[in-house]
């Protein structure tokens, strides 16, 4: 069944502005196994630690990658005390886990693995992507856990393009969906420990896109596509990250083109990682 929900935003000049309060972009490309070409956005520098609950957000791609009847990505490895969130804009990316778990994600899908206690996965480029060659494009998030739930049974979420409620933007400018947390009534499907808003956000070029996140909430917008302003801001590009205060709540995003964002914004857990 579709879930996909549509509704008209309202108006949002209540609350006080979240000012950018720094913009990083990432380094050169890495190698995560074979498969995957990653540039690392959180930590980076200190921005890691003004963003709890998140620990890291690696942006791999966008690259292309030729036909291939070899196995490719990367192999299997640990995690532990935290989750892992992947968002796949291009390709098909197949997991399997110790946990019993596996599944296969492409465009407009996320995978939501619970670490937790422990658990070894592996993420590959799904057998047939990499048999027809293409572009892959995606971003995986950490998401750490508090202390009380570190232990906790590691757990497996596929949320389905489908199944990620979708909000209709002021004026036609654009759609925000709604993966994690609440966007104008509207909850997306992902199951999370503590308080996390996750949205994927497309903008047309021209437009103004206004968002509303909790007062407090460590705050990032990440730019995967095209150049915008964020609350009267300088330019911030494609590949870059804006860092937001934590006070206020409303984000006015302009577009130079079109764009595609991800934002996150999420209440601090204050303990030792």
């Amino acid at each position: 069944m579709n879930m996909t929900q549509v509704a008209q935003t309202k108006g949002q000049d209540r609350g006080q502005v979240k000012e950018v309060a720094e913009v990083h972009r990432h380094g050169s490309a890495h190698m995560v196994g074979d498969g995957f070409p990653v540039r690392n956005l959180i930590p980076g520098d200190d921005v890691g630690e003004q963003l709890s609950p998140f620990l890291l957000l690696d942006h791999a791609g966008p690259a292309y990658f030729p036909p291939t009847d070899t196995p490719r990505g990367v192999g299997e490895h640990p995690h532990r005390g935290f989750e892992t969130v992947t968002i796949v804009y291009e390709g098909m990316v197949a997991h399997r886990d110790s946990a019993g778990n596996a599944g296969v994600i492409g465009p407009g899908d996320v995978q939501w693995m619970t670490a937790a206690s422990g658990i070894v996965h592996e993420e590959m480029h799904e057998k047939q992507f990499a048999k027809k060659g293409g572009t892959l494009h995606a971003i995986q998030l950490w998401v750490n856990l508090p202390m009380a739930f570190k232990m906790s049974r590691p757990g497996y979420q596929t949320l389905l393009n489908e199944q990620i409620p979708s909000v209709e933007m002021d004026g036609g400018a654009g759609r925000l969906r709604v993966i994690a947390g609440e966007f104008q009534g509207i909850k997306g499907p992902a199951r999370t420990f503590t308080p996390v808003h996750l949205y994927d956000l497309r903008v047309k070029a021209g437009h103004r896109a206004d968002v509303t996140v909790p007062a407090g909430f460590n705050t990032a917008v990440f730019v995967l596509q095209g150049e915008v302003a964020i609350n009267g801001s300088g330019p911030v590009k494609e590949a870059e990250l804006a860092r937001l205060d934590r006070t206020g709540e409303r984000i006015a995003i302009e577009t130079r083109s079109d764009a595609t964002l991800l934002v996150l914004s999420g209440e601090a857990i204050p303990e030792p990682i």
